[in-house]
């Protein structure tokens, strides 16, 4: 499931009627004019021919109003307006990716927010040096301008008393050296663990160590085995005085992109090996695919983004939440007819289910399938 879905799955358990706003969120240039002068009049025209409640349309004037603040373009924006509220109201970064969204639906429709932000995953920056350090956890849709900014997560100070080395020779020097050393796998092994935490409460997917030489390779040398497999190291200082932050951000959205690319390829890999198997792990076709999001089957949806448009399916009120007609809706009242895609992302989420959206031709024959959490079909002997 993307971090989207994450955070807003708990908005389908609340009933319609439901706005979904995507439009340009650029501010424009002194010589054009400003989206926030016409944008709030053209939308309100919009959702009225829709048929969107009064209070929602004034709602999302209201929201509309208000420009990002500090953030550049170009941006897109993303509302879900409910019961004369803007309940999400996200600026995301880059240009748009489909054409603008102003519709009324039943259910909530996140399909804009998701085709923004296709592949979505958590990562950890760690900027380490002697005395401890500073990790950070980002998201791979959000703005990665600057990684070091921000807030950080966690920011541990480690014995700095004791941490410096000493110059010179004899018996002495060496001691303080090796106490030196001694403090300082201390510290990195406190920056470890919380990696190690951030990491796995996260479920991050990348973990980037920057910093002082030294204390790169003593984190990456305690950290636990699992967050060793995600471990990417950057030689940069980023603690540094005049550290080159626009490198090293451009160095991390290379890795956020590789890890991308990877995930996409291994499902691709994994739908072929398992289609050439007897076990039918695998649904190919919108019919399928519904039936095993139905029965709570499907482990990770996998669709190019254009396949779904211009189809519908039918929201429903309970399990099994989707189904193509009212007679496949197994007892559960339809909510209404929603668009396809916001449909199966509704189903998705609510049977925690993952989805990974891939551009047109990606998926050669297929361009929707999903990989299944058990096998189906009457040719799968009898479990033992």
């Amino acid at each position: 499931m993307t971090q989207a879905l994450i955070d807003h799955k708990h908005l389908y358990s609340l009933q319609g009627p439901w706005t979904t706003i995507y439009v340009d969120g650029s501010t424009g240039t002194v010589d054009s004019l400003r989206s926030d002068d016409v944008l709030p009049r053209n939308v309100a025209d919009s959702m009225e021919a829709a048929g969107a409640p009064k209070n929602d349309i004034a709602a999302a004037a209201a929201t509309l109003s208000s420009t990002a603040k500090g953030m550049p373009d170009p941006l897109a924006r993303f509302l879900l307006i409910h019961g004369g509220e803007a309940v999400v109201d996200e600026f995301l970064p880059g240009g748009m990716v489909m054409m603008p969204v102003t519709a009324v639906a039943s259910v909530p429709d996140l399909s804009p927010l998701v085709r923004h932000c296709p592949e979505d995953f958590a990562y950890v920056i760690a900027e380490v040096g002697h005395g401890g350090g500073e990790v950070y956890l980002r998201y791979a849709d959000g703005d990665s301008s600057r990684p070091t900014g921000g807030t950080p997560e966690s920011h541990i100070d480690g014995d700095m008393e004791h941490s410096r080395k000493v110059q010179g020779g004899g018996w002495s020097h060496r001691r303080y050296q090796q106490h030196a050393e001694k403090v300082w796998k201390m510290n990195a092994g406190d920056v470890a663990a919380e990696i190690d935490r951030v990491a796995r409460d996260h479920r991050a997917q990348l973990v980037v160590v920057a910093g002082d030489i030294r204390a790169r390779q003593l984190v990456a040398d305690q950290v636990s085995e699992e967050t060793r497999r995600k471990l990417s190291i950057i030689e940069s200082n980023t603690r540094a005085a005049g550290a080159d932050e626009k490198t090293f951000a451009l160095q991390v959205q290379e890795l956020v992109a590789r890890v991308m690319a990877n995930r996409q390829r291994m499902l691709l890999e994994t739908l072929a090996e398992h289609e050439g198997q007897a076990t039918r792990t695998t649904a190919v076709g919108t019919g399928p695919v519904v039936t095993a999001l139905q029965q709570g089957q499907v482990d990770t949806l996998l669709l190019e983004t254009p396949s779904l448009d211009g189809q519908t399916v039918l929201a429903l009120d309970a399990a099994p939440w989707v189904a193509l007609s009212e007679a496949d809706a197994a007892g559960a009242g339809v909510i209404g007819k929603v668009p396809a895609l916001a449909g199966m992302l509704r189903a998705v989420a609510l049977t925690d289910a993952k989805v990974s959206l891939y551009p047109s031709g990606a998926l050669g024959s297929r361009s929707i399938a999903a990989l299944l959490r058990w096998p189906t079909g009457p040719d799968v002997p009898a479990a033992v």
